[in-house]
């Protein structure tokens, strides 16, 4: 990661997309170098909009502590890399910021846990002698507070400190026993805390020299072939972000520390680049974080550690457009300050409706295959009448131009007119019910309430209620870079 993204006074949201109780979380950075920044209360809207519950700030901005008060949303607080010097060179300094920071807002505030510094072993060197000091100082005097159980203290790290990532069961940290990064792990072990990671395939793909496929650092399905597989475990992986993350696990083990779980802190990927960023596009970034949130949801760890789910936060929230840097560096964001998505999210890894809601939208399943989601596709936009005209070239949801994408607007506008007749929201078992919004920039989609969303009315391979075509017109839909050739009633026009 760039090293100038440690600064900026960011904050790290996380999305409450939990499969059970004890199940992994997505979060999601939220960095403040915005023109348009919105307030610490409309921040917080935004995070209920999104059904978020747990929330890091880079630092401690005592705005938002309050905004967030009372609202049921589990909160980590940061120490800036600025902060970190005087909190390692005075336990006084530690206490009169865990006072200041955290027991001042608790319990109206839910605090968790302190994040000191962002990448500290990497960026700021010069201070990493005393980085373990700093914590240990934090830690005394959330003890004194007796607040070091409900609060845990750790620290951020580059995959910079491990030189050779690939394969992961040889990696190891660019360390000694008596480095610091060994005394941190020392820290961690004994508070029972957690390694704070911040790992992108983006970088480990564009900075890779063509050694590994774009489709593994999009978490795309490989075929056999093209498998990556490690030749003294034999493990295969799926994902760069797997790999990358049983490095950090493999790294750790070579210390003799085997105990402490991984947290990836930081993962996104831009969705718009230079002319010497080509993989920076709506349709990767769209790709990448939808595929990442499917592989965080599903509860397991990496091939080293199964059991361990992988707990997980975006990079980010909005796009910094105050940021330096190349265009990529201005545009990770998911969301518009206004809330809106950049591009579609299937933020929950599970297709029940969650929570109270009172929308619910009909969109295309995440494993859905390509075949059935365009056949489908056919149906709503032929025999299901629905619109589809807005999913043309040019239109406000052709982008990203992939079946899943078109098939979701598709399926939608069918079952929103057509649900109180009877209508379900299955096209051939392809589509389903959720009550997050896919609505993203100007492609809106309409919801209904789930009063009166009815399910179960037809037979379960049905697509729906089959109509009289009557007289039609001939409309592209696109498949892949394709083309294909439907009929559309006219009386839709």
């Amino acid at each position: 990661m760039n090293p100038d993204r440690c600064f900026g006074g960011s904050l790290l949201v996380l999305i409450g997309m939990f499969t059970n109780v004890l199940g992994a979380f997505i979060g999601i950075n939220i960095g403040t170098d915005v023109s348009s920044m919105p307030s610490a209360s409309e921040v917080v809207s935004i995070i209920k909009t999104h059904r978020i519950t747990h929330v890091r700030l880079y630092d401690a901005d005592s705005h938002m502590l309050k905004a967030l008060a009372d609202r049921g949303i589990e909160v980590t607080v940061g120490v800036t890399n600025e902060e970190v010097l005087g909190i390692g060179e005075s336990a006084s300094a530690a206490a009169a910021w865990v006072n200041k920071n955290v027991a001042s807002y608790v319990p109206s505030t839910n605090i968790t846990a302190i994040a000191v510094g962002s990448e500290v072993l990497t960026s700021i060197p010069h201070a990493a002698p005393i980085l373990v000091t700093a914590m240990n100082n934090l830690h005394k005097a959330l003890v004194a507070s007796n607040l070091n159980f409900q609060v845990k203290v750790s620290s951020p790290q580059s995959l910079d400190i491990i030189p050779e990532l690939f394969p992961p069961s040889t990696a190891a940290f660019n360390s000694s026993p008596n480095s610091t990064l060994y005394q941190l792990l020392q820290f961690l072990n004994n508070t029972n805390s957690y390694f704070m990671l911040n790992a992108y395939p983006y970088y480990g793909y564009t900075n890779g020299n063509g050694i590994f496929p774009i489709d593994y650092a999009l978490f795309k399905p490989l075929p056999s072939v093209k498998q990556i597989v490690d030749p003294n475990t034999l493990f295969h992986y799926n994902s760069m972000f797997d790999a990358m993350v049983d490095a950090t696990y493999y790294s750790m083990d070579a210390l003799n520390f085997s105990g402490i779980p991984i947290v990836v802190t930081e993962t996104g990927w831009p969705w718009q680049g230079g002319p010497n960023e080509p993989d920076a596009t709506v349709e990767n970034a769209g790709t990448f974080i939808n595929y990442l949130i499917r592989r965080v949801s599903n509860d397991s760890g990496p091939p080293s550690r199964p059991n361990i789910p992988i707990n997980t936060y975006i990079y980010e929230l909005f796009n910094e457009d105050k940021r330096p840097g190349p265009v990529s560096e201005k545009n990770w964001g998911v969301l518009y300050t206004n809330g809106t998505a950049v591009f579609p999210l299937s933020l929950s890894g599970s297709s029940q409706i969650m929570g109270n809601a009172t929308t619910v939208f009909c969109v295309a399943k995440d494993d859905a295959s390509e075949g059935k989601l365009q056949d489908g596709l056919n149906w709503a936009c032929g025999q299901g009448h629905a619109n589809c005209s807005v999913i043309q070239s040019g239109q406000p949801c052709y982008l990203p131009n992939n079946t899943k994408n078109h098939a979701s607007y598709a399926y939608n506008d069918y079952y929103q007119r057509m649900h109180t007749v009877g209508a379900t929201c299955d096209f051939g078992g392809t589509a389903t019910i959720t009550s997050n919004d896919p609505s993203y920039r100007s492609c809106i989609f309409t919801g209904s309430s789930n009063s009166s969303a009815r399910e179960g009315l037809l037979p379960p391979g049905a697509f729906g209620p089959v109509s009289p075509l009557g007289e039609s017109m001939k409309l592209l839909v696109s498949k892949g870079g394709i083309q294909l050739l439907i009929l559309l009633p006219l009386y839709l026009l």
